[in-house]
């Protein structure tokens, strides 16, 4: 006999009367994420970006039943994160970073502030140039899909 808290049933488990995502579903959600943002795949920013939101739709639409809100809220914010380390690294040089910035809004000054940091990529991303040129709007409008949207359709459907 085993309590259904502890139990996993296809990539969910049951507490409280609630239906949850199990720890392992989250841990192979974010191993695809780190795979689909990864600095090695070598393929444009528009496709990478087509192929995480695919991915996210679809994932959203099996596990979307679970009542995880705030875990969306959270997991789109570290999906976010990591998109735009994969700009920063995709832009390579500090020359490129500077260009990239500016071209996307950001005052000279703080352009050439983020674009010549000694900070690594994880770290780099979480200053105000870079969160302002690589706003959520603009990763938005080239296609990023929110979890959070995905889960208010769902379950405030009209």
């Amino acid at each position: 006999m085993v309590k259904t808290n502890e139990c996993k049933f296809l990539g969910f488990t049951f507490q409280g009367g609630r239906i949850h995502w199990h720890p392992k579903t989250l841990q192979k959600f974010k191993q695809q994420v780190r795979r689909l943002t990864n600095r090695n795949w070598g393929v444009s920013m528009t496709y990478q970006l087509f192929k995480i939101s695919q991915y996210l739709r679809g994932w959203i639409n099996y596990f979307g039943i679970a009542s995880g809100y705030q875990r969306c809220v959270d997991l789109d914010h570290w999906i976010r994160r990591r998109v735009r380390m994969a700009y920063w690294r995709q832009w390579r040089r500090p020359r490129t970073k500077v260009r990239s910035l500016m071209r996307l809004g950001v005052h000279v000054r703080s352009a050439v502030a983020c674009g010549i940091t000694s900070k690594g990529p994880w770290r780099s991303v979480k200053t105000l140039g870079i969160q302002q040129a690589l706003s959520n709007v603009y990763l938005k409008s080239q296609g990023l899909y929110a979890l959070r949207d995905g889960w208010i359709s769902l379950h405030h459907a009209k």
